[in-house]
C-alpha cells in the first residue's frame, strides 16, 4: 500500500496544473511543476514549490515526453505524479513507467486504461458487462475496417445516419457524421487522417447516429478496496465540433429514476475493468429517454468543477487519498447533491469561426461574488501560445436552482473582461440569454442550430479595458513571484527565494 504522498509532480500545464497545486497546498504536499520554453513565465510555474524546464514549446517535445517527465520527478525527489487531463493522462505506457520507477501514479491502473482507452475494446468490455451501447460495428476482429468499402457495407447494415469514430480517440477528433452513402468514402478517409494525426492510430469504427441526443456523463470514483460510487451526472450537450463548451449539473432532462439507472450502469462499467480513482462514463441520451454508453475517460475531466459545486467535494483531494491507498471518504448513500452549477469554458478564440486567437493578455478582470469560481491558468501579461489549447479559464457558478444559476452566470460573464485578444465571452453571454438553453430542452446540435444568433462578430472584450486599468493589471504581474530557476543542482523555489506566501 502506498505511503503518504509528500511531493507531487504535476505533468501538465495551465488551469489544471494550478488546480492541482492548490489542492496539494491545502494538504501540505509539496509540488513540482514542469514547463516548456513557451511556459517559462506561466502561472503554474510561479505557484509551484519547484519547477523544471522540460523542453521546447511543441508538446510532443515537452509535455508529451514521458521520459523527460520521469527524469524530472527523480531529480526533484517527487514520490507521485498527477497527470491532469490531456497530454499523458490516458497513456497506459506512461502510467506503467511511473509505477515501474517506484512512484505513485495518481490515476487508474494501466490495465484499466488499456481496457477503456481504446474505444472498440471498451465497447466490447461493456457489452460483456451488460452495459447498453449504441448499435455499431468495430470492424474485423474489433480492429477497424481494412477498406472504405468494408466500412460502407457495415454502415448499410447498421443503417444511416452513422457516426465514424477514432478507436484511440477523444475530444471530438477523428469523428465524422455521415447521413448519405455518397459522402461516406470521403468521411471515412477524413476520419482516418484526423485519427492518425491526433493519436498515431487511424483505426475507426462505426456507431448508429442517435438523432438529436443529449450528451450526459456520470462521474465515478473507485478505491483500491473495491468500493465504487458515482457522483451524479453532468450535461455536456452544448458542443461545437464535438467538443464541449458549456457543462452543467445536474442535467435538466435526467429524472431521479434515470439518474439512479445511469449511476448504477456507470459503476458497473468501472467494476468491469477493476477501475481505481476518478473516471467518467459518457452516454448519449435519446429523446425517448434511453441511454447508451459512449466511452469512459480514464482521468479527471475538465468539467469536474460542476460536480464539486453541487456535491461540496474536492475531487483532486479524493484522487490523492485513493492513490495513497485510503478508502473512499464517503459511501454512495452519504453523497448528496444540492442546487445547480454551470461551467463556461472561456477561450481565446474568434467567436465566429472558433479559431484560436493567440497573443498577450494585456488586461484581465475576473468576476467574483457569491458562488462564483474562476479556474484559470493565466494573468494579465500572460501569452496565449499557438502550441496549446487556448483556454483562458473555466468560469463556474452555483445557485439553488438552474434558473438562478443562469442568471448568476450571466452576471459573472458581464463582469469578465479580457484585453489584447479575442475571446468567446460574448458567445457565452448570448447562450445564457437563449430561450432554448434557458428551457433546458436542447441537444448536441444546439450551437449549429443557433449559429446565426450565437456566433456573430461584435460584443467581444478584446481591448475594452481602459489604459489605467490595463496598466494596473500589468503592474500587478510584478507582484507575482518570479519563475523558478532550475539549475543542475535542482529547482530553486520562488516561494523560498522571496518568502512568497500567496
Amino acid at each position: 500500500m502506498p505511503a503518504t504522498i509528500k511531493k507531487i509532480l504535476i505533468a501538465n500545464r495551465g488551469e489544471i496544473a494550478v488546480r492541482v497545486i492548490r489542492a496539494c497546498r491545502e494538504r501540505g504536499i509539496a509540488t513540482v511543476a514542469v514547463y516548456s520554453e513557451a511556459d517559462r513565465s506561466a502561472l503554474h510555474v510561479r505557484l509551484a514549490d519547484e519547477a523544471y524546464p522540460i523542453g521546447p514549446s511543441p508538446a510532443r517535445e515537452s509535455y508529451l515526453d514521458g521520459t523527460k517527465v520521469l527524469a524530472v520527478a527523480r531529480r526533484a525527489g517527487a514520490d507521485a505524479i498527477h497527470p491532469g487531463y490531456g497530454f499523458l493522462s490516458e497513456r497506459s505506457d506512461f502510467a506503467r513507467a511511473v509505477t515501474d520507477a517506484g512512484l505513485t501514479f495518481i490515476g487508474p491502473p494501466a490495465d484499466a486504461m488499456d481496457a477503456m482507452g481504446n474505444k472498440t475494446r471498451a465497447r466490447e468490455h461493456m457489452v460483456r458487462a451488460g452495459v447498453p451501447v449504441v448499435p455499431g460495428d468495430n470492424g474485423e476482429g474489433g480492429r477497424g475496417f481494412p477498406t472504405a468499402q468494408a466500412a460502407l457495407d457495415a454502415a448499410r447494415r447498421i443503417g444511416f445516419p452513422v457516426m465514424l469514430k477514432a478507436a484511440a480517440g477523444g475530444g471530438g477528433k477523428g469523428m465524422r457524421l455521415c447521413d448519405d452513402e455518397k459522402k461516406f468514402e470521403a468521411a471515412f478517409h477524413g476520419a482516418q487522417r484526423e485519427a492518425k494525426s491526433a493519436f498515431g492510430d487511424d483505426t475507426v469504427y462505426l456507431e448508429k447516429a442517435v438523432v438529436r441526443p443529449r450528451h450526459v456523463e456520470v462521474q465515478v470514483f473507485a478505491d483500491t478496496q473495491g468500493s465504487v460510487v458515482h457522483l451524479f451526472e453532468r450535461d455536456c450537450s452544448v458542443q461545437r465540433r464535438h467538443q464541449k463548451v458549456i457543462e452543467e449539473a445536474p442535467s435538466p432532462v435526467v429524472t431521479p429514476e434515470l439518474r439512479a439507472r445511469m449511476g448504477e450502469v456507470a459503476c458497473t462499467a468501472a467494476r468491469a475493468v477493476r477501475y481505481v480513482g476518478a473516471g467518467t462514463c459518457e452516454f448519449l441520451v435519446s429523446q425517448e429517454g434511453e441511454f447508451y454508453f459512449l466511452e469512459m475517460n480514464t482521468r479527471l475531466q475538465v468539467e469536474h468543477a460542476v460536480t464539486e459545486m453541487i456535491t461540496g467535494l474536492d475531487l483532486v483531494r479524493w484522487q490523492i487519498a485513493v492513490a495513497e491507498g485510503q478508502p473512499l471518504p464517503l459511501q454512495q448513500e452519504q453523497i448528496q447533491a444540492r442546487g445547480a452549477a454551470i461551467e463556461c469554458r472561456i477561450y481565446a478564440e474568434d467567436p465566429v469561426r472558433f479559431l484560436p486567437s493567440p497573443g498577450r493578455i494585456t488586461s484581465l478582470r475576473t468576476p467574483a461574488g457569491p458562488f462564483v469560481r474562476d479556474d484559470s491558468g493565466v494573468y494579465a501579461g500572460s501569452e496565449i501560445s499557438i502550441y496549446y489549447d487556448p483556454m483562458i479559464s473555466k468560469l463556474i457558478v452555483w445557485a439553488d436552482t438552474r434558473a438562478e444559476a443562469i442568471d448568476r452566470m450571466g452576471r459573472a460573464l458581464a463582469e469578465y473582461r479580457v484585453g489584447g485578444i479575442k475571446t468567446n465571452l460574448a458567445f457565452h453571454r448570448r447562450v445564457m440569454k437563449n430561450r432554448e438553453f434557458q428551457s433546458g430542452d436542447y441537444d448536441t446540435s444546439f450551437i449549429e442550430r443557433h449559429k446565426a444568433e450565437l456566433c456573430v462578430a461584435g460584443g467581444d472584450d478584446a481591448g475594452v479595458l481602459d489604459d489605467a486599468l490595463a496598466a494596473a493589471a500589468i503592474h500587478a504581474v510584478s507582484e507575482l513571484p518570479p519563475p523558478v530557476v532550475a539549475t543542475e543542482e535542482g529547482g530553486i523555489s520562488a516561494w523560498r527565494q522571496r518568502g512568497w506566501r500567496g
